[in-house]
């Protein structure tokens, strides 16, 4: 049996919500939901917090990391997480207690955890949100519909990388901000991965005109979508930033190229009909070389490599042995960003003339992931 009460007034502006949640009209919720329920993913909860774990703040809507105490309320998204460097997380089957297992807002029990971290903030669910008729609300409620572009792509770029925290988030931000500062109009847009609003601010911080992610249309997190999602994510995302007529679009795609919807996106025609060029991000030599293997059997152009193995001068210079590919640290990032779109516009790859193909200085990837 599912109950249905009347939310007091301002109750939900009062609770701390989280960045998965923020496409959603506030003004829509109205009920508080509670008994046999199986939550769903990107369904709307209210939690309280039961004690304090790894995560002590909360990626607010409007950017601002909100210090958590015991007995507040959140706003949450319930969903799956996947994050090598933290948690695996899923989805409870009813309101059972369970934990915050992302800063951005993520309601799900955690199974598993790096082993150098705290355990998850604890969390008990008051109740699903929902609308005025005690319908459950959910981000795909407020999802961007699918659409077409009609007219000529923009050049489009894609960072992939060996794995979570490999540079991904950096590499593309200094990529943006060299072809913002040489005068292009840039959109971007993580595909897939889990909310979280650090990703989105420094992309617009870097000169993106626009920045979207996959809660624009409706998903708090990609873990355990469909390949036919996340490959829907990818082309709803790319034709909306194609219709504020961008000069180039720089896309996320999340964790490393083993991760099952990572793997599958990357691998798809509809990935290489959408991406020009793609700039790999490592953390060593060896994933390095690795991943570039990876991506050329997949048809897929490696305009560069960039990432944490920048900060080895040593490492860098054995990248490019092995794979003939230019390894760019952060300023070169941003002083190759014209040459980096010349040669994704190239319908056959130039021969390789950055001005700085292996990092001198060995200047460390500041991360963002």
């Amino acid at each position: 049996m599912i109950n249905i009460t009347q939310l007091e007034p301002g109750r939900i502006a009062k609770a701390k919500a989280g960045f998965t949640t923020r496409q959603v009209d506030v003004n829509a919720i109205a009920t508080l939901l509670t008994g046999d329920i199986k939550p769903e993913s990107g369904d709307l909860v209210l939690v309280r917090v039961d004690s304090i774990g790894q995560h002590e703040r909360i990626d607010q809507v409007n950017g601002r990391k909100a210090i958590i105490f015991t007995g507040d309320e959140l706003v949450l998204c319930y969903g799956n997480r996947y994050a090598p460097d933290q948690f695996e997380a899923e989805i409870p089957d009813d309101l059972s207690p369970c934990h915050l297992a992302a800063a951005g807002g993520l309601a799900a029990k955690v199974l598993s955890q790096h082993a150098k971290i705290k355990s998850p903030t604890a969390v008990t669910p008051i109740g699903l949100l929902g609308d005025q008729q005690g319908k459950r609300v959910n981000l795909a409620d407020w999802a961007l519909p699918a659409t077409n572009y009609i007219g000529q792509r923009p050049c489009t770029i894609a960072v992939v990388g060996t794995s979570m925290n490999s540079g991904k988030t950096t590499t593309a931000a200094n990529l943006i901000n060299g072809l913002a500062k040489s005068g292009m109009k840039i959109g971007a847009a993580k595909i897939t991965g889990t909310g979280a609003g650090n990703d989105v601010w420094l992309m617009h911080d870097a000169g993106a005109s626009l920045v979207l992610d996959f809660t624009s249309v409706g998903f708090a997190t990609t873990y355990r979508a469909t390949p036919k999602q996340v490959q829907d994510i990818l082309v709803t995302l790319t034709n909306y930033l194609a219709a504020q007529s961008v000069d180039v679009i720089v896309l996320e795609i999340a964790d490393g190229l083993y991760q099952d919807e990572t793997s599958a996106l990357v691998s798809s025609p509809t990935f290489r009909q959408t991406v020009d060029g793609v700039l790999f991000a490592a953390g060593g030599s060896l994933g390095a070389a690795a991943g570039v293997e990876w991506l050329h059997k997949h048809k897929l152009p490696v305009l560069a490599i960039s990432g944490l193995v920048t900060a080895s001068p040593l490492a860098a210079r054995e990248v490019v042995k092995a794979t003939a590919i230019p390894v760019l640290d952060l300023q070169a990032l941003r002083t190759e960003s014209l040459n980096l779109f010349a040669r994704a516009k190239a319908v056959e790859l130039p021969p390789l003339v950055f001005s700085s193909a292996v990092p001198v200085s060995g200047s460390l990837m500041t991360m963002q992931e």
